[in-house]
């Protein structure tokens, strides 16, 4: 499914990311089946019952470095971003997600304030180079997506789970192929999450939802890069 852009729209949108999430979730809950919609609540559910969120890294801790290419297929080292400031970094499951769409283009707003802080900011997905270069072209992103094959960053935060079957076939359904978005056969994905770095790689935020369809604000982001 192609969910258009701000610019697709021909308007500029300043409601909160909160107010456009709550109206995409309406507009699913009217759109899609209820029996595809009881999968996604199951799967939610069943997240929330293993706690994977609570088991992602939290304020604290340290995050170990890592290098992955962005969609021009340069590759971005959070080392190196780090040696310079500050780094804010969102995981989210895919260009084929209209939440995680939202998110971005929120986030893309935000982007100037986050420069200004002194900040950098990097998304990180599983899907490969090529369809994050769809993804940055389509939306005009303008901060680093990174790939994340087999999601071994995002492994390391905590996020990772393996879709159920009856979920596959959701998406399958929908033309969402994993597989090919991805480029493996894994149909794993990260929750999405957001995280703030200090310069020596401790997490000085973190959100990790296991409910795909809740996300912090960017402007909650920029305050905590906000001088003290």
């Amino acid at each position: 499914m192609k969910w258009r852009s701000l610019e697709e729209a021909n308007r500029a949108d300043t409601r909160t990311l909160g107010e456009i999430l709550a109206e995409r979730k309406e507009m699913i809950a009217k759109y899609v089946g209820p029996e595809t919609q009881r999968v996604h609540e199951r799967v939610i559910a069943e997240l929330k019952t293993q706690e994977i969120a609570t088991r992602a890294l939290a304020v604290g801790a340290k995050a170990s470095g890592f290098e992955l290419k962005d969609q021009t297929g340069r590759t971005v080292s959070s080392t190196e971003l780090l040696s310079r400031g500050r780094l804010v970094v969102c995981f989210y499951r895919g260009r084929w997600c209209p939440f995680c769409v939202a998110t971005l283009e929120c986030m893309n707003l935000a982007y100037p304030a986050i420069q200004q802080a002194g900040a950098a900011l990097v998304a990180i997905s599983p899907q490969t180079v090529q369809q994050s270069f769809f993804m940055a072209d389509q939306h005009k992103l303008r901060f680093p997506l990174l790939s994340d094959p087999h999601n071994e960053v995002a492994r390391r935060f905590g996020l990772v789970y393996g879709l159920p079957d009856d979920e596959k076939h959701v998406y399958r359904r929908f033309f969402v192929n994993l597989a090919l978005a991805n480029g493996d056969d894994t149909w794993e994905l990260p929750v999405p999450a957001t995280f703030v770095l200090d310069r020596d790689g401790t997490i000085l935020f973190a959100s990790a939802k296991e409910d795909y369809r809740e996300r912090p604000e960017p402007a909650e982001i920029v305050r905590v890069l906000a001088p003290a």
